[in-house]
């Protein structure tokens, strides 16, 4: 027993040194930490938003209109709603919840971070209005502190109220009451349980349940929270399976103008950066790439028929201008994928050059039969005309050739996760089961302005506090995906597109301008269109389409209209420099005969005449082995060769270019019967005997001959002709004959 007490009092005696020592540290770090009356009941805070220029865009926060919200006005069940949610025990504990903390630490321990908080209401509104958002022990032990003395001088009502009137709900809505008149239109006593609800869910992640971002989310984490309010008792399971099932509707206040879509992107990628929204509205700025003639522009694109948006940004991935109808929504891409999933990747491993021809013709891959938009089949055509005119057969047969496998690769390097059941063929017409935001369309376009690799879309430039100080700077991060050879190419190919394919209603300008149509339906009609542009130093993307995927009268060309007075807006006073086509590639010239005819890329020989070379520009690292030799060691047919009474008649094939020897042996003796350029037949009136014809094509360049293999055409035999006696001088001499019988 005295060895237990021993034990028992050595490890008393080490409790308490411990517990002195913690509380001489607590004493140490939160010796200044006072309660500010003040900040607990700020209810101005704004962030002020500015164009790419400094001036301000607007006060989003609508402070102007801001009144803050008494808990005893409002509906108890949005009250319980919070605390449901947040704090079930608000009303029990004095601002610290032990049995939560000591769970939360262990957690932390497990995980070697402070990710668990395990804040009450109390300890949420000392953080956001006294403390910054970093997660360190210092912090914690301050805000504990504050937070005794908050509980000590306020009651439980009052520190509801000032945590509802500060608590940030995203899009720069700072409390209740602008929360309730953005997310709803209506003010915060007039919220019914649904809403109520929802803006609670938002707390934990704004930026992930908005419902603007994600409706879905949005909707199973309200009911998480009726859930919790289910199990505390606030409502019955009537109303709890009532409220589950009714949608959330949400205020259209926000889709007015193109300028507050602008501002509803920016604040979703200000919570992207994850910066301290509670730290940062005190005098904040926040500096966009906001051109605003060119989104005064956009916004008079408006249409009557479908729902519109359309995105202008600088390769360096700056936002000048923005409109949605969609929400930022995932579409399917159609043909505007062919250069991503298709064309690029092919080049890139030396599958296809931008001359390759492709036969485009009725094909069937296990069921699965793609039509061209026309209903016609093309023959062989270049790749670089199946891309600029949108032919669809050549795109999936380039696929197939590429694989799957391969694409997927690709489509990862541009940050495309896709679905198992989306890799298959119909990917190359734009097939996903997601599909892509005007946005990432236009991110991905932009690897081909900068070399093969992209940049991500910014809104944002800047962010400073009041002194200035700058908080986040967007520095453009060029992310690979093809080599800059590969980027050249798909630059002409895509200018090709624009001159002479299904973009030309954009225009021929005095600057170069790449693009890409596509369209999306079914047998009713389309549901998208788009058109993706870009210059050197802009890209342009427009989509036309229905939110409800049902038919609408939208096409590619009609996005290309848009297009096209963007890039009046944006070059009015100085055009971009050229598109770069040339860097990683090299000229080659190949035997324009044998790609015509043929079908082959081979290189031209060094006897070649110039109207028989044809220049293409292919990857630097893939020029072709195969040389032509029609014109250094030219190669016929066999002619014909026709008797006709002592006549010979040779035939020659046609050819472009040769000239022929032929020459005839007889006997010992040889002769040449003809030396000059192509003729379709040769006659000659060879001498009796066994006559030989041996033709022999060549090629005269620069005074030099190149001679092909002599051709020996089958000998041909002509009988001696008479002397020009009569008949009866021909007979045997009988005169001079004994003729008497014996």
């Amino acid at each position: 027993m005295k060895k237990v007490f021993k034990v028992l009092l050595i490890l008393g005696a080490l409790f308490a040194v411990t517990m002195a020592a913690l509380a001489a540290a607590f004493a140490v770090v939160t010796k200044d930490a006072k309660l500010d009356a003040g900040k607990l009941t700020d209810y101005s805070r704004s962030i002020t938003v500015c164009d790419k220029n400094g001036n301000e865009i607007t006060n989003a926060s609508l402070s102007a209109r801001r009144r803050s919200v008494q808990t005893e006005k409002l509906d108890p069940l949005t009250v319980k709603a919070f605390i449901a949610s947040e704090d079930r025990k608000f009303y029990s504990h004095h601002g610290l919840n032990y049995g939560r903390m000591l769970k939360a630490l262990g957690k932390n321990i497990l995980s070697r971070s402070f990710s668990q908080g395990a804040s009450t209401i109390s300890q949420q509104l000392i953080k956001n209005t006294h403390l910054s958002g970093d997660k360190t022990i210092d912090r914690k032990l301050k805000e504990i502190k504050l937070t005794k003395q908050l509980e000590r001088r306020y009651s439980k009502d009052q520190i509801l109220e000032m945590y509802l009137n500060t608590i940030y709900f995203g899009h720069n809505c700072y409390g209740l009451e602008s929360a309730a008149e953005y997310y709803f239109a209506t003010t915060a006593d007039r919220l019914d349980l649904s809403q109520s609800a929802a803006l609670a869910g938002l707390l934990t992640s704004p930026n992930n349940y908005s419902p603007y971002r994600n409706h879905d989310k949005c909707t199973k984490r309200r009911n998480i929270v009726l859930k919790s309010m289910l199990e505390c008792g606030f409502i019955d399971e009537k109303t709890y399976a009532a409220t589950c099932n009714k949608p959330i509707e949400t205020s259209q206040q926000r889709q007015s103008d193109g300028t507050g879509l602008y501002l509803n992107a920016v604040f979703d990628e200000l919570e992207d950066l994850g910066l301290d929204f509670y730290g940062l509205p005190f005098g904040g700025k926040v500096i966009t790439y906001l051109d605003g003639n060119l989104q005064n522009e956009l916004d008079a694109y408006l249409s009557e028929d479908s729902n519109f948006a359309a995105i202008i940004t600088g390769q360096d991935g700056g936002v000048k201008a923005y409109r949605s109808d969609t929400g930022g929504a995932e579409r399917q891409p159609g043909s505007t994928i062919k250069p991503l999933f298709v064309y690029a990747p092919a080049i890139e491993e030396k599958l296809i050059r931008p001359a390759t021809k492709i036969l485009d013709e009725k094909v069937n891959y296990s069921g699965y039969s793609p039509e061209n938009y026309d209903k016609k089949y093309h023959g062989y055509v270049s790749a670089e005309e199946a891309l600029a005119k949108s032919y669809n057969i050549p795109a999936v047969k380039t696929l197939n050739t590429l694989t799957l496998g391969k694409a997927e690769k690709y489509a990862g390097r541009m940050g495309i996760d896709l679905d198992k059941d989306e890799c298959n063929l119909s990917l190359a017409l734009g097939g996903m089961k997601h599909g892509l935001t005007l946005e990432a369309l236009c991110e991905k376009y932009r690897a081909f302005a900068n070399g093969g690799s992209y940049t991500s879309t910014a809104f944002i430039k800047e962010v400073r506090l009041g002194g200035g100080e700058i908080v986040y700077r967007h520095r453009p991060q060029k992310i690979p995906v093809f080599s800059r050879g590969t980027a050249s190419l798909m630059n002409g190919m895509l200018q090709k597109s624009v001159s002479e394919g299904t973009a030309k209603k954009i225009g021929v300008r005095n600057y170069s301008v790449a693009a890409k149509t596509g369209t999306c339906g079914n047998k009713s009609g389309n549901t998208d269109a788009y058109c993706i542009a870009y210059t050197s130093t802009d890209c342009i993307g427009v989509w036309l389409g229905s939110n409800n995927s049902t038919p609408v009268p939208v096409n590619g060309g009609m996005c290309c209209n848009i297009v096209k007075g963007m890039l009046d807006q944006l070059y009015s006073a100085d055009r971009p420099p050229a598109l770069d086509c040339t860097s990683g590639t090299m000229p080659i010239e190949i035997d324009a005969e044998e790609y015509n005819k043929n079908n082959r890329i081979i290189l031209a020989d060094e006897a070649s005449p110039k109207l028989n070379k044809k220049v293409i520009r292919v990857l630097e690292n893939d020029i072709p082995t195969d040389v032509s030799t029609r014109f250094s060691q030219p190669v016929i047919q066999k002619p014909t060769i026709e008797r006709q009474n002592n006549d010979i008649l040779i035939k020659l094939c046609q050819t472009k270019y040769y000239a022929y020897i032929i020459k005839r042996r007889n006997n010992k003796d040889e002769k040449t019967i003809y030396d000059g350029e192509w003729q379709e037949v040769i006659t000659d009136t060879p001498p009796a005997g066994e006559n030989t014809y041996i033709v022999m094509p060549y090629f005269e360049a620069e005074n030099k001959k190149f001679y092909g293999t002599p051709v020996t055409l089958p000998s041909v035999y002509i009988p001696k002709t008479d002397t020009g006696k009569s008949p009866q001088q021909n007979l045997p001499d009988i005169t001079t004959r004994d003729w008497t019988m014996e």
